[in-house]
């Protein structure tokens, strides 16, 4: 399915990224849209006009995560044999926390509705989340007897602690936006009529800055999550060296030193 997930350019070098399923609340396992959302990533990697991406369901929820209809022995997710379904794992849906690994450009996750299963950890790979006050998380892998096949709990514990992923992990319990926002999860939660412009009014704050800077900062936080302090000292140095040697940075100096706003190039 080609609109499976839509990019829309807006200005400010934003992308818009919204999952195209609203039929289904938005499921992220089924192989479409795997394609889609991976190369969307990479189109949003590979274009240096952008500077910052917003990631949003169709419809009234984000995602609802697995496709269940696919759990049957014989779907996407359940091949019939541990084999084959390891298989379909790797080259299906663990294909996606791999590419928002990979990207330099920042995503705010616009929580709408309810993320469930690997919707929650879908926006546990985006970068910023704000979420509507109609948003739902629930890690709930465990209510259908599985695990998190597709890297939940790695990303979960990093985001919001070890006791809160472990609480939500092994009761699979839904939270609401104010316990998500209370444990972290989320930075915001505002009025679901305004969730678009408050995330875009956020993704102006970032592409207002150099968009080199933007992008290596982005590299070393997914970095520091599994790198030991001396290795990402290293990648640190040599990403400073290149920041130094930007027409931006210059800018910035200059801007500040003469008290006035900067006017970045990108450069």
């Amino acid at each position: 399915m080609d609109d499976a997930v839509t990019y829309e350019i807006e200005e400010d070098g934003i992308v818009l990224l919204t999952l195209n399923r609203p039929d289904l609340r938005n499921p992220i396992s089924d192989p479409e849209m795997v394609e889609a959302l991976t190369a969307a990533l990479a189109r949003l990697d590979a274009d240096p006009a952008a500077r910052v991406a917003i990631l949003t369901g169709a419809g009234k929820g984000f995602s609802s995560g697995g496709n269940i209809n696919q759990m049957k022995p014989g779907g996407n997710l359940n091949a019939g044999s541990p084999a084959a379904t390891r298989l379909n794992y790797k080259h299906g849906i663990q294909r996606l926390p791999l590419a928002f690994a990979a990207l330099e450009v920042p995503v705010i996750a616009a929580v709408n509705g309810a993320a469930m299963g690997a919707g929650c950890d879908l926006t546990c790979m985006c970068d910023l989340r704000i979420a509507g006050e109609s948003a739902r998380f629930a890690e709930s892998f465990v209510k259908l007897g599985l695990i998190a096949g597709d890297g939940g709990s790695w990303l979960l514990p990093r985001v919001i602690g070890w006791s809160k992923a472990a609480e939500m992990a092994l009761t699979g319990d839904p939270i609401d936006a104010a316990e998500a926002l209370a444990c972290g999860l989320v930075s915001r939660v505002v009025p679901d009529a305004e969730l678009l412009d408050a995330a875009r009014a956020l993704a102006r704050r970032i592409a207002a800055n150099p968009p080199h800077a933007v992008r290596m900062t982005r590299r070393l936080l997914w970095e520091g999550r599994r790198a030991d302090l001396p290795s990402l000292l290293e990648m640190a140095a040599a990403m400073q060296a290149t920041a130094h040697a930007t027409a931006d940075h210059a800018e910035a100096v200059a801007a500040f030193l003469e008290k006035r706003a900067p006017d970045f190039s990108g450069t």
